[in-house]
């Protein structure tokens, strides 16, 4: 490789603030924020999310455990969006240090591949809070969604999308 393309860990970050899970594109699921009963209704939340394309994707055979050991980003796709908060993010439990946030459906509308261990889209999703105190903290968590191909998904390959259009790296 020419040493342009990125891997995993460099595009996404450290593992220790992602969690990978998998879901169809037309799924959405909702997480529970749990702040320790320390009041949150001061604090900003934000949701975001773009999706990626990796070049391979391996799993234990023993855990089924996705594992990037040789995982590339190759490129990215135009599909970057930052949903309502207040559609997504339901503070309404915030003074009892609970949020809920639900990843939308629907975050990629490309091409993905049946039986894919190649060429694997993944949508990164980010959610963000920022504190009330003078600086006020930012901190975030990201989900590393692989989607998976489901019938209503054209099935094909992922780097020939006009829309979203693929981005190489």
């Amino acid at each position: 490789m020419s040493g342009r393309v990125l891997s995993f860990k460099q595009y996404v970050g450290g593992a220790d603030n992602v969690q990978v899970i998998e879901m169809f594109p037309k799924s959405q699921k909702t997480f529970i924020y749990n702040y320790g009963g320390s009041n949150v209704s001061a604090y900003t939340f934000s949701l975001d999310y773009q999706s990626i394309l990796l070049d391979t994707v391996t799993y234990d055979n023993l855990t089924g455990n996705v594992n990037f050991t040789s995982t590339n980003v190759t490129g990215y796709f135009d599909n970057y969006t930052q949903p309502s908060a207040n559609t997504y993010i339901d503070t309404a439990d915030a003074a009892t240090g609970v949020v809920s946030v639900t990843i939308p459906s629907n975050r990629y509308a490309g091409n993905i591949l049946p039986n894919a261990r190649s060429n694997v889209v993944m949508t990164v999703a980010s959610f963000e809070w920022q504190t009330a105190d003078t600086p006020p903290q930012t901190d975030l968590h990201r989900w590393a969604i692989i989607e998976r191909w489901e019938p209503q998904v054209t099935p094909g390959d992922p780097a020939d999308n006009t829309s979203p259009a693929f981005i190489a790296l």
